[in-house]
C-alpha cells in the first residue's frame, strides 16, 4: 500500500496521463491516518451509552451499536456500559451477570431494585461482549404521571396520553437518568468488601462519567440529567432528525427549502411537536452534539437549530479475507443464477455468461431510497442496450420488504419445472456416463443411438416442452397486498419494464426479507449481495447508508448519491471514487431528469466493462474497507467523549488530538473511462506499465 501511494507532482485537479498510471499527493494523508491511534480513555472515567436499540433490534442504530461494541470495549474495557430497554429478545442476546457487590454498578443496580424496578445486568452476546443494563419499563410505569408532570413543569414539554410510545420513552428516560445519577454518586463512594481485590480500590477524588445518548428516544434522560445538574458529561447523537424523516416522507422538495421551513408549524402539522421538542432540547442541552454525516449536520443545523460539534461516521467490523471475496462472489452468483433459471424459464433467450445482476435494497421508503429514480434509469438503460445492439442482459432485483400474502404461483411453478429439468438431465448424464464406460471397457466406441436411446430422447423432449410457456415471466416473486397501489409495481408498469423477452433489462421485485430458508432464492442477504455485480442506492434521504457500505467491504461496486451520508463521506475521503467502483451521482445540484440520465449512463458504462475489468474493479472496491472499519471511525466517537469531558471537567482531561484530514489516493493503475472505450474487449495502453499492473492484480486473484 505504501508503494502505491508514492507522491508525485500531479495535482488532484489535473487530468491523468494518457496511460492512466499515476500517483497522487495524498500518500502522506493515508500514512498519517494509518498511524493515528485513539487517545487512551482516562483510567478513572466511565462511559454509559444509552439507546432504545441496545439489544433491541428496531432499525439501523442497532447495527451501529452492535458493530461498534468491539472497539468501545477495547478502548474502555468494563468501564463501558450500555443502557437499554428490557425486551423479550434479550433472552437470545444477553447473558445475565452478577457484578461484585462493592462495584458502583452493583450498588446502582441495588438502588434501582429498592425502588421496585426490574433491572438486569448482562453481557451482550456480540463481538466485544459489552456490559449492558436493561430496564423493564413496565416495572416503573406507576411513576409515569408524576414523571410526565415533572417533565412538563421543568421544560413545558407535554406528552399526550394517547401517544403510547412516547409514554414508554418518558418512563425509560427517567429510569436511565436516575440510574446515571445514582451511578455517578456511587463512583465517589468507598465501601470495601471482604475480598480486598482490585475492585475495592478507593475511588479518585473526581470520578469522570460521560453519558452518551442516541436519538430522541433516549433524550428525556439527557434533559433530566442536565436539569438536575448531575455532574456528568453528556453527548447526544442524532442519526437522522425526526422532522427530516417526516418531511421527506411527504414528498417535499426537502433540501431546496431546508432553510425556509417553519419547524414548529411543520412539526405541529404532523402531530409530532412534543417529540420534536424532546429531540431539539436534547441537542441544545448536550455538552457535545454529534451526527453521522455532513448532510445530516446541515439538516440538524436548520431543523433543530444547533450545528454538530463532531461528525461521527458509522462503521463496520471489517474482516478482510484477501482475495477470497472473489471466490465467494462466484459461488453466490451461481446460486442466484439457479433462481434466474427458474424465474425466467421458457424465456431464457439471453446468454447467462453475459448477464449482470444489479440490486437495490432497504426500507420500503420508495422515494427516500431512490426507488423511483432507479426504475426510471432502468428503463433508459434498457433503451441504451437495445439501441446499441448490446448482447449484455441486466437483471435488476428490487428488495423492499412490503406487505404480501405468499409466494405467487408462477414463481413457485417455474422453480419446480427448473428443478425437474435439472434432475432429468442429471439422471440422463449418469446413465450416459455409465454406458460410455461399459462400451469403452469392451473396447468399443459406442454409437449415438446406443448411448442415447429413443426413450431418453423422449424423456428429455417432454421436460423441455414442459419448461416452455407463452406468458412473460412475473415481475414479482410474491402476491403483494393492494398491488394496484404499490409504488414499485406502478413504476415498473409505467416504465414498461414487464420482462418482455425482447428487453435487455429484466426486473424482479422481491417484497420480503432475504434469508437462507427462502424456497426461491435460498440465500442470506450477505450471500445475495456477494453474488451481485452492482448495488444501486440513489437515495434522496439517507443520513448514512449502510447498504453501500456493506457492498464496499464485500468488494461489490455500488452507486450512491451525494444526498447520502456515505456518498458525502466517500467524496470527502477518496480522490476518485469511480475508479474504486463507487459511483456518487448528483441529486443535490441538478434536476431529477439529469439525475436519471446520469444513473442510466453509469449503469450502461458498467455493463460495458469486460469480465476482467469487473474483477479488477471488485478488487479495488474491497481496498476501501479500511476506511469503513470501526478501528478507524471509532476515533470520532472518542473525540466526542473527550470534548464532553473537557467541557464538564476542565483541566482534568488532556486535550484530544483531532483526527487528521485524509484522502485515499487513486489506484496505481486505472483503466480509462468506459465511455471512451466501450467498444473494446481488451485492454490497450500506449505504454506497457498499465497492462503489467493489471496482469499482476489478476495473477494475485488467480484468474
Amino acid at each position: 500500500l505504501l508503494q502505491e501511494i508514492k507522491m508525485s507532482s500531479i495535482s488532484p485537479l489535473e487530468d491523468p496521463p494518457s496511460n492512466s498510471t499515476y500517483r497522487m499527493e495524498t500518500g502522506q494523508d493515508l500514512i498519517d491516518l494509518k498511524q493515528c491511534r485513539p487517545q487512551l480513555f482516562p483510567a478513572d472515567a466511565w462511559c454509559l451509552e444509552a439507546s432504545w436499540e441496545v439489544a433491541n433490534k428496531q432499525g439501523g442504530i442497532y447495527t451501529v451499536l452492535r458493530s461498534k461494541a468491539l472497539v468501545s470495549v477495547k478502548e474502555m474495557g468494563d468501564r463501558y456500559i450500555m443502557l437499554g430497554p428490557l425486551r423479550p429478545s434479550h433472552v437470545h442476546e444477553v447473558e445475565p451477570i452478577y457484578p461484585n457487590p462493592c462495584t458502583p454498578l452493583a450498588r446502582s443496580l441495588a438502588k434501582c431494585r429498592e425502588k421496585g424496578w426490574k433491572v438486569m445486568a448482562g453481557r451482550w452476546l456480540v463481538e466485544g461482549n459489552p456490559t449492558v443494563v436493561l430496564f423493564d419499563i413496565g416495572s416503573a410505569s406507576f411513576n409515569m404521571d408524576a414523571w410526565k408532570h415533572e417533565l412538563y413543569e421543568k421544560t413545558h414539554i407535554g406528552v399526550p396520553h394517547e401517544d403510547l410510545e412516547c409514554n414508554d420513552l418518558v418512563v425509560f428516560g427517567f429510569m436511565i437518568a436516575q440510574f446515571v445519577a445514582d451511578f455517578q454518586w456511587q463512583t465517589m463512594q468507598y465501601t470495601p468488601c471482604s475480598s480486598q481485590d482490585s475492585c475495592c480500590q478507593p475511588p479518585p477524588s473526581q470520578p469522570l462519567v460521560v453519558a452518551h445518548f442516541h436519538e430522541w428516544m433516549s433524550g428525556v434522560a439527557l434533559i433530566m440529567l442536565r436539569l438536575w445538574k448531575v455532574d456528568v458529561a453528556t453527548v447526544f447523537t442524532t442519526h437522522a432528525t425526526l422532522l427530516g424523516r417526516h418531511l421527506c416522507a411527504g414528498s417535499l422538495d426537502f433540501y431546496n427549502y431546508l432553510k425556509d421551513f417553519n419547524v414548529d408549524v411543520e412539526a405541529g402539522k404532523r402531530k409530532i411537536y412534543h417529540r420534536y421538542c424532546i429531540e431539539r432540547a436534547s441537542a441544545q442541552l448536550a455538552h457535545v452534539f454529534t451526527t453521522v454525516s455532513d448532510i445530516t449536520a446541515e439538516e440538524a443545523e436548520h431543523l433543530i437549530k444547533r450545528k454538530p460539534d463532531v461528525i461521527t461516521p458509522n462503521g463496520l467490523n471489517v474482516k478482510r479475507i484477501c482475495h477470497e471475496f472473489q471466490n465467494l462472489h462466484q459461488v453466490s452468483k451461481e446460486k442466484i443464477m439457479k433462481f434466474v433459471h427458474g424465474h425466467f424459464h421458457g424465456h431464457i433467450n439471453f446468454d447467462l455468461d453475459k448477464t449482470l445482476l444489479l440490486f437495490t435494497a432497504g426500507r420500503y421508503e420508495f422515494g427516500n431510497k431512490g426507488g423511483d429514480v432507479f426504475i426510471e434509469a432502468l428503463a433508459r438503460l434498457n433503451h441504451y442496450l437495445k439501441a446499441c445492439g448490446s448482447d449484455v442482459t441486466v437483471i435488476a432485483f428490487i428488495i423492499f420488504p412490503a406487505k404480501n400474502t405468499s409466494f405467487n404461483v408462477e414463481s413457485l411453478k417455474g422453480h419446480a419445472i427448473s428443478k425437474s429439468l435439472q434432475e432429468t438431465i442429471e439422471e440422463l448424464k449418469s446413465k450416459l456416463g455409465r454406458k460410455l464406460y461399459e462400451g469403452c471397457s469392451r473396447g468399443e466406441v459406442p454409437s449415438g443411438d446406443l448411448v442415447f436411446s429413443k426413450n431418453d430422447q423422449m424423456k428429455l423432449k417432454r421436460v423441455i416442452l414442459a419448461s416452455q410457456r407463452s406468458s412473460w415471466p412475473p415481475i414479482t416473486t410474491h402476491n403483494v397486498c393492494e398491488d394496484e397501489k404499490d409504488p414499485v409495481l406502478l413504476a415498473l408498469k409505467r416504465c414498461n419494464l414487464l420482462n418482455d423477452p425482447d428487453d435487455r433489462v429484466k426486473v424482479v421485485f422481491h417484497p420480503d426479507f432475504l434469508n437462507s430458508d427462502n424456497p426461491l432464492l435460498g440465500l442470506s442477504y450477505e450471500e445475495f449481495v456477494r453474488g451481485c455485480h452492482l448495488g444501486v442506492f440513489p437515495s434522496y434521504y439517507e443520513p448514512w447508508g449502510y447498504t453501500p457500505a456493506e457492498c464496499t467491504i464485500m468488494g461489490i461496486p455500488s452507486v450512491t448519491s451525494n444526498l447520502s451520508g456515505f456518498g458525502c463521506f466517500i467524496e470527502e475521503h477518496v480522490v476518485d471514487p469511480s475508479s474504486y467502483g463507487i459511483y456518487v451521482i448528483d441529486r443535490k445540484f441538478v434536476s431529477v431528469e439529469e439525475t436519471v440520465k446520469s444513473l442510466a449512463q453509469n449503469m450502461f458504462d458498467f455493463s460495458q466493462l469486460t469480465r476482467r475489468q469487473r474483477i479488477i474493479m471488485r478488487n479495488r472496491t474491497e481496498r476501501l474497507s479500511d476506511l469503513l472499519d470501526w478501528k478507524k471511525l471509532g476515533i470520532y466517537y472518542a473525540q466526542a467523549r473527550f470534548q464532553a469531558l473537557a467541557k464538564t471537567f476542565p483541566g482534568l482531561v488532556p486535550e484530544y488530538k483531532t483526527v487528521p484530514d485524509y484522502k485515499y489516493p487513486r489506484p496505481g493503475s486505472s483503466f480509462s473511462s468506459v465511455s471512451r472505450r466501450r467498444d473494446q474487449d481488451t485492454f490497450t495502453s500506449s505504454q506497457g506499465e498499465e497492462v503489467d499492473e493489471i496482469e499482476t492484480e489478476l495473477d494475485e486473484l488467480e484468474v
